[in-house]
């Protein structure tokens, strides 16, 4: 039996990343990561000197020597302006069981591939009031452009630069949020953390908590959640630019390989501008997942896709984020 659902208060944030603050890493050696890049440099408004030009192998996996080359590559290129990454590619996407945006931030962790299960290392940026994650707490975002292939990232990339100020505004159009709960016993713990179900004053936006799968095709969505192994009724769900969308389930962050779960980069391919999964086994701790309320009442308040994710999740590690970093549906215009 789960408690009474209520909300939760989260800081108040004044500010959020704009495309000054982001470096754009692109793989040279990646036709996807060149094509996705360029693109994505132009409709951004990125300078050049906001762009790092790197040659990476093409696979799942880097080798923590690899990894260390190119965190000193961007440590030379990139200053203390630059408080998040966007890395134009889809692989890689690891380093052996830490996901490659986890150490990143945080420092590879060769330790935790012993006991994957435990806790991994906290961020202290979860939750946090903070629009300068670099300044204030040390750590560099990154978010993945990650899609099944160049016509398909660049249909993310516009949905992301659409999502802008779109939303939240008297006269704006309404959103639904979906929360929803399986049998899936290990995977539901989230559960525990959804809000009441109802309108949200001020801001336009249904809560919806339903047993999955949903009766009708989801209209309109910002945000959908659940804790399932698959989710093959992805492509019946009608997204708003900006949605953010993910499942609590083990291998969700392994983009290419292939398995009997549901893929973040399938949320992706179904209209998503966001979406999280992890790489290696984490066991079912709520804080290697996005915390549902943390995520969607940051976002509410104008951070963008990147801040509001990463302000969502405590243990980061493991866990890959993909999507279009700066897509802010609620920013001020």
């Amino acid at each position: 039996m789960l408690p009474p659902a209520q909300w939760l208060a989260v800081p108040r944030t004044h500010g959020r990343l704009l495309a000054r603050d982001l470096g754009l890493v692109v793989n040279a050696a990646d036709p996807y990561s060149v094509a996705v890049g360029e693109y994505y440099a132009a409709r951004r408004g990125l300078q050049p000197e906001q762009v790092l030009r790197v040659e990476l192998p093409v696979r799942a996996e880097l080798r923590p020597e690899e990894f260390d080359e190119l965190v000193r590559r961007i440590d030379a290129h990139f200053g203390a302006d630059v408080q998040a990454l966007v890395l134009a590619w889809t692989q890689p996407y690891a380093v052996a069981c830490n996901s490659l945006t986890g150490a990143l931030a945080l420092g590879f962790d060769a330790a935790l591939c012993q006991r994957p299960c435990g806790p991994s290392r906290d961020s202290t940026y979860a939750n946090s009031a903070s629009n300068r994650p670099l300044a204030d707490h040390g750590l560099r975002l990154s978010m993945l452009l990650a899609a099944p292939d160049v016509a398909g990232a660049r249909r993310l990339i516009d949905r992301g630069v659409a999502a802008d100020a779109s939303l939240g505004r008297p006269g704006a159009p309404p959103a639904n949020v979906y929360l929803l709960r399986t049998d899936e016993r290990a995977r539901n713990v989230r559960a525990w953390l959804y809000p009441p179900p109802g309108p949200l004053p001020g801001v336009g936006l249904q809560v919806h908590v339903e047993v999955a799968p949903p009766a009708e095709p989801p209209e309109r969505v910002l945000l959908l959640q659940l804790g399932s192994a698959r989710v093959p009724w992805l492509d019946r769900v009608h997204w708003l630019d900006g949605g953010l969308g993910d499942h609590l389930t083990s291998f969700g962050g392994q983009l290419t390989r292939a398995g009997g779960q549901t893929r973040a980069l399938e949320w992706i391919a179904s209209g998503a501008t966001a979406s999280y999964g992890t790489v290696s086994e984490p066991c079912n701790h709520l804080q290697k997942f996005p915390h549902p309320q943390w995520l969607l009442l940051h976002y509410l308040q104008g951070a963008t896709a990147i801040e509001a994710y990463w302000k969502s999740v405590r243990w980061p590690q493991q866990g890959l984020f993909i999507g279009e970093p700066l897509a802010a549906p609620f920013a001020p215009p």
